[in-house]
C-alpha cells in the first residue's frame, strides 16, 4: 500500500499528516448523511491545513483529491503533488497532469513541487523539505 510509506516520509520531515481516510473513520457510516459529513470534514481539514501534499495517481486522478486541491489553491495554500503513476493524464507537452493542478505551484521550478517517488519526498533540494524547514 502506498499511503503508509508516504505518511512515514512526510512525518520524517516533522510534518503533521492529516490523512483523510483515517480521519473519516470517525464518521458513522450507518447514518444516511455520512457522505455529506465526510465532504464537510474534508473541507474543514483543507481550511485548517498549512499545506496540501496530494497523491494524484490515476487517469484521471481521484475526483475528491482534485476538489481538495482546488480548494487549497483557491485558499492560497502551498500545494505539492505526488504521482508515481506514469500513464499519460494530460494533453500538455509541459505538465504531466491537467494544467489546472499546477496553478498553485510556481511557473518556474514547478518540478520542485512535483514528486514521482517516495525517496524524493525527503530530498533537501525539493520544495516540500524547504517548506518544512521554514515553517
Amino acid at each position: 500500500m502506498l499511503l503508509p510509506p508516504l505518511i512515514a516520509a512526510l512525518e520524517a520531515l516533522d510534518l503533521e499528516v492529516w490523512e483523510p481516510f483515517a480521519r473519516n473513520n470517525q464518521v458513522d457510516f450507518s447514518d444516511s448523511s455520512w457522505a455529506y459529513q465526510v465532504g464537510q470534514a474534508d473541507y474543514r481539514d483543507v481550511i485548517a491545513a498549512d499545506g496540501i501534499f496530494a497523491v494524484v495517481n490515476g487517469v484521471p486522478p481521484d475526483e475528491g483529491v482534485m476538489v481538495e486541491l482546488g480548494m487549497a489553491i483557491a485558499l492560497g495554500k502551498p500545494t505539492f503533488l505526488f504521482r508515481d503513476d506514469m500513464r499519460t493524464a494530460t494533453d500538455s507537452g509541459t505538465y504531466p497532469l491537467n494544467l489546472m493542478l499546477f496553478t498553485g505551484i510556481p511557473e518556474e521550478g514547478w518540478q520542485d513541487y512535483y514528486y514521482t517517488s517516495i525517496e524524493e519526498i525527503n530530498s533537501p533540494d525539493k520544495a516540500l523539505a524547504r517548506w518544512a524547514r521554514e515553517r
